[in-house]
């Protein structure tokens, strides 16, 4: 199985660019790919529970939904620690199947092969 590692940088404010890494993820996990969607900068305001709420961009997926898909079809939500600390959001803000992860550990996917893709 290959891992896929999509970069989401955008956050509630820019719907489209929001949800294209979910969308994205999606494909992946439900095709039996690792799906991992890292959230940086602005996107980590994805990962806070409440957030996504009424997120939406006409012709796409309402956001939240989207998340949720991701999560139950295995794929895996990862906040940047760099990224949430100076946001304070903490581990319990965030949406189910999220996680707060550091910088060794996206290294560490990375230098196992993860494919990266940035929106």
């Amino acid at each position: 199985m290959s891992t896929i590692l999509i970069n989401a940088t955008h956050g509630p404010d820019d719907p489209e660019s929001a949800t294209l890494p979910f969308v994205v993820g999606n494909v992946a996990a439900t095709a039996d790919q690792d799906a991992v969607v890292l959230l940086t900068l602005e996107g980590a305001w994805l990962a806070v529970r409440g957030r996504t709420d009424g997120v939406a961009q006409p012709g796409l997926p309402v956001l939240r939904e989207v998340m949720t898909q991701f999560v139950a079809a295995g794929g895996r939500i990862w906040a940047c620690g760099a990224c949430t600390n100076p946001r304070g959001i903490t581990q319990d803000d965030l949406v189910e199947g999220a996680t707060i992860v550091s910088a060794a550990q996206v290294v560490e996917l990375l230098a196992s092969g993860a494919a990266p893709l940035s929106f």
